[in-house]
């Protein structure tokens, strides 16, 4: 489906402007003192939810951040870790707002492997969750630098006694405060200055720590949010350590005025859905597959498959004369999702587009964009009512894009440049310098394509460079083209195409598309042989591929592939030997 209802002058939305974080929390609070900014449950069993107005976010930030000046954290590297809890976004915001140097790191990590990066960026203080003090208790004998430490969580009493609560360091700043201390609002910031440092967890092993400035981050929500048009009401499902989660929920969000719900994790979304009643949510490809999948199966399961695909065969037609029906229609379904979900923001990695086409037919807008932590992350994203197939969208007001060494089909490297750049790497001045070329632009690794209407370029990509597959023909292989394809094939879970490696032949050179299947599924319509069911859909895909996109062999796996804690698999992980 193209979406040809909006043309290219298609008005841009009204934004909320702010240079730093002390003005965003200011004005939020100002505009909305009284509407919850935060609403959250310290322990997923309560029986109601607390909330937080953004009047109270606003006095509680500036009570922490002047304890964090008087402690002497200004301008220091402090690392965060932990749950998605209020205390994570006290942190975050606190942080910014003073001068701090944020250094959010994966709670998943192992104790060593966060010391590592916390001795890495010679972190001075740590803030984390009451939910990971085992892993605080390594990590202070492992980083001789740290020395401060701040607990957030539901009990004060809890604390480790070798940390003060956030909650005490909280009323020693409004104490300070009350007294005269004007530390937090007399702070000059230099938007250009280091911010933050996000170590990338990456796919292929190899981390590196992005440099963010207040710039970085400020415009890169302040600019796109002139591309699409956000709801008030959002749950955050996100890792906060992200910045996808961090910068485009905390910041992008919050600075609307948007009340966020902290999710207690994905055992609980379905309950948390069905109470909150977001009217739109911000996710990675993953929620949105899940979510599809658990629609079909519902489905196919009480045996109503066959009416789903005919009333959205009927409520397309009806809408295209003018008519539209959806609400009634899949009235069922939108209630799974709160029954006021009406757009969804995705982003992270490829979505199928019969995945977002299905959405569409039920009544549920997906906003596919593209971002990278380097870029803070948001690049790109397709707007509410301007929308393209199969592209990630315009790039937001203030980028710029461009394609490195294109071939005769327009594809080649894409590359970014705008206000939201990042600083460089961290301590890696060699790794900074092969990303940026001579003109500023950040080199994404990421293959693609620009296709300009008017003056707007919409960006498509087609792969990740370091996943590229070059054979003896000198042909390129993109092998999420091939997994977008595959993963429409009914019983796959997940799916990963490389080029397999031979010991007996060195030379033989073979796709393989390794899939975990879903058994149930395979069960459920009497599929007793998955490989021959798996072989005959490639087959099919191959029939209407290039040759040499052809896969050649296909492997079955028993259980999932090991990913990161941003759901994305570890490539690098895999076995490939086909012999």
């Amino acid at each position: 489906m193209s979406y040809k209802n909006r043309k290219s002058n298609y008005p841009l939305y009204e934004t909320t402007h702010f240079e730093d974080f002390r003005e965003l929390v200011e004005n939020v609070a100002e505009r909305y003192p009284d509407r919850p900014a935060l609403v959250y449950r310290n322990n997923p069993k309560d029986p109601e939810p607390s909330q937080v107005t953004f009047a109270e976010m606003r006095d509680y930030v500036r009570d922490l951040g002047t304890a964090l000046v008087d402690m002497g954290l200004r301008d220091k590297n402090v690392a965060v870790v932990g749950e998605c809890l209020v205390g994570w976004v006290y942190a975050y915001f606190a942080l910014l707002a003073t001068g701090c140097i944020l250094v959010p790191i994966d709670k998943e990590l192992p104790a060593a492997e966060i010391a590592a990066i916390m001795n890495k960026a010679e972190c001075e203080g740590l803030i984390y969750s009451s939910g990971v003090v085992n892993k605080a208790n390594e990590i202070r004998d492992l980083v001789p630098t740290l020395k401060n430490f701040i607990e957030f969580g539901p009990d004060p009493a809890v604390t480790a006694e070798y940390a003060e609560h956030m909650d005490s360091v909280r009323e020693r700043g409004a104490k300070l405060f009350a007294g005269g201390d004007n530390s937090y609002y007399d702070y000059e910031f230099d938007v250009d200055r280091l911010a933050t440092i996000v170590f990338t967890s990456g796919t292929t092993g190899k981390g590196k720590g992005v440099m963010l400035s207040i710039r970085n981050l400020c415009s890169d929500m302040v600019q796109g949010m002139y591309n699409f048009q956000i709801t008030y009401r959002s749950i955050m499902v996100l890792p906060p350590h992200h910045t996808f989660g961090s910068t485009v929920c905390f910041e992008g969000h919050l600075a609307q005025g948007c009340t966020l719900y902290l999710s207690s994790g994905t055992r609980h979304i379905l309950k948390e859905l069905q109470e909150f009643k977001p009217e739109h949510l911000v996710l990675v490809p993953l929620f949105v597959e899940t979510f599809y999948k658990r629609i079909m199966t519902t489905a196919e399961k009480s045996g109503k498959l066959p009416m789903l695909k005919k009333l959205i065969k009927f409520s397309d037609g009806m809408r295209k004369v003018g008519i539209d029906l959806r609400k009634p229609l899949f009235k069922s379904i939108t209630e799974s999702f709160g029954g006021e979900v009406k757009m969804i923001i995705c982003g992270g990695a490829a979505l199928n587009q019969d995945i977002i086409d299905f959405f569409e037919s039920i009544g549920i807008v997906i906003l596919n964009g593209y971002g990278i932590t380097e870029c803070a992350p948001l690049i790109s994203c397709n707007r509410n009512e301007y929308r393209k197939t199969g592209s990630v969208g315009l790039p937001i007001i203030g980028g710029k894009v461009k394609i490195i060494d294109p071939d005769e089909n327009g594809e080649g490297e894409i590359a970014y440049s705008g206000p939201n750049r990042m600083l460089g790497y961290y301590k890696d001045e060699e790794a900074t310098a092969e990303v940026i070329d001579e003109e500023g632009y950040f080199r994404t690794g990421d293959y693609g394509k620009i296709l300009t209407e008017g003056e707007d370029q919409w960006i498509y990509i087609t792969g990740r460079l370091k996943n590229l597959i070059i054979f003896s023909n000198g042909k390129n292989i993109y092998p999420e083209e091939i997994e977008t394809e595959i993963q429409g094939v009914y019983g796959v879970n997940e799916v990963v195409v490389y080029a397999g490696e031979s010991k007996s032949d060195p030379y033989k050179e073979i796709i393989v598309a390794e899939i975990y299947p879903d058994a149930e599924a395979l069960e459920r319509r009497g599929i007793t042989d998955p490989q021959a069911h798996f072989e005959k859909a490639i087959k099919e895909i191959n029939a209407r591929s290039v040759s040499y996109k052809s896969v050649g062999k296909v492997k079955l796996r028993d259980t999932e592939f090991e990913k990161n804690t941003s759901r994305k698999i570890l490539r690098f992980k895999i076995d490939k030997t086909i012999d």
